[in-house]
């Protein structure tokens, strides 16, 4: 009895074992650890679909990752902060776009080097953003506003009302 309960331990010692190496494995491979780096920070209005983890590339190559989200509570926007790797020096004049990989891909965030000589250091503040864009909010405005069929939109249809009208009363007084 006692050799079927060690053996039964031990066994149960060496699954816990191969599972923690497996979890390892898998966590040294998903590449969601911070990189060792600079951090910097966005604001941005809208910045639906990215995670913590979510990454950070230039020219789609990834040079970081998103290592905090939080909410400006006098602005209301999204605050991103960036941990960025040390060989990858931007300049203080970047832009920072969220986009999308595919039609319905991941999102990441999508840096645009400046041309400033000055670069960003530990801290700092990205100044130009490009929010996130939604599908559904595109197709809806796309579904109501008919598709372009009416010929130039709704704002045209007023004015050509307003023409049509003005040019009539113009007759009226001839």
């Amino acid at each position: 009895m006692q050799k079927k309960n060690l053996l039964e331990t031990l066994m149960g010692a060496l699954v816990l074992i191969v599972g923690g190496g497996f979890l390892v494995f898998a966590y040294e491979g998903s590449q969601l650890r911070v990189e060792k780096g600079y951090t910097i920070s966005a604001k941005f209005n809208n910045a639906s679909g990215i995670a913590l983890g979510s990454d950070v590339r230039v020219g789609g190559i990834k040079v970081g990752v998103v290592s905090e989200l939080s909410l400006d509570t006098k602005t209301y926007e999204a605050v991103l902060k960036m941990q960025i790797r040390e060989d990858t020096k931007m300049p203080r004049d970047s832009s920072a776009a969220i986009s999308s990989s595919g039609l319905l891909g991941d999102k990441f965030v999508s840096l645009t080097p400046g041309a400033d000589e000055k670069m960003l250091a530990e801290g700092g503040k990205i100044q130009f953003t490009q929010s996130s864009v939604s599908l559904e909010e595109l197709i809806g405005k796309f579904m109501f506003s008919g598709g372009g069929v009416d010929k130039g939109g709704k704002d045209s249809a007023a004015a050509g009302g307003a023409t049509t009208k003005k040019s009539s009363a113009i007759n009226t007084l001839e």
